[in-house]
């Protein structure tokens, strides 16, 4: 088993690109470093890639991640903001297997139902799950997209099969009934 693996989790944007790490030791999870990435001062998407990569890159040499992984991008009705969001993911991508490092995507869907055991939960749902599962007494940023990046670390955790704890949440009031001393 390995003594300790660094998850770096990325959630793309083209406004704001939240990055999350965590640690992994004897499968008990621990953050990190929250990131954010705040795109929209840049003029154009050609500048907001380079920094994305530049970040991307920048993290992976401070932190030295084990594995990274990414929220996929989600269909919806505008494809110029698909292709935008797209291409941020393929720049971070870019950024890893520059650094000889395994990537993992994972829907936007999945993430949620790892966290909080309902696919449909909102941002603050997550955040508040993730606050609790990581002993975290106040949240290290205001920023939504970070805390889903630190989300898509935690849900890649969950799914490489080395969770320790075998216990399924349905939601908020079974975590609670299993894990009654987590309440504060």
């Amino acid at each position: 088993m390995i003594a300790e693996k660094i998850i770096l989790g990325i959630d793309p944007g083209t406004a704001i690109m939240g990055f999350g790490l965590i640690s992994v030791k004897k499968g008990k999870m621990e953050m990190v470093s929250i990131h954010e990435l705040i795109l929209k001062k840049y003029p154009n998407h050609e500048t907001k890639l380079k920094y994305i990569f530049e970040k991307t890159l920048a993290l992976i040499d401070e932190y030295h991640p084990d594995e990274v992984a990414l929220e996929a991008p989600f269909f919806g009705k505008n494809v110029q903001s698909m292709l935008k969001l797209g291409r941020a993911q393929g720049v971070a991508m870019a950024a890893s297997l520059y650094r000889n490092i395994p990537i993992t995507e994972y829907s936007p869907k999945k993430i949620k139902m790892a966290i909080t055991g309902n696919g449909n939960a909102s941002k603050e749902q997550v955040a508040g799950m993730l606050q609790n599962l990581l002993n975290l007494k106040e949240f290290p940023t205001k920023y939504l997209d970070a805390s889903d990046g630190l989300a898509v670390a935690v849900c890649h955790h969950f799914n490489s099969g080395t969770i320790t704890d075998t216990k399924s949440y349905s939601g908020w009031d079974s975590f609670l009934k299993q894990n009654p001393d987590r309440l504060k």
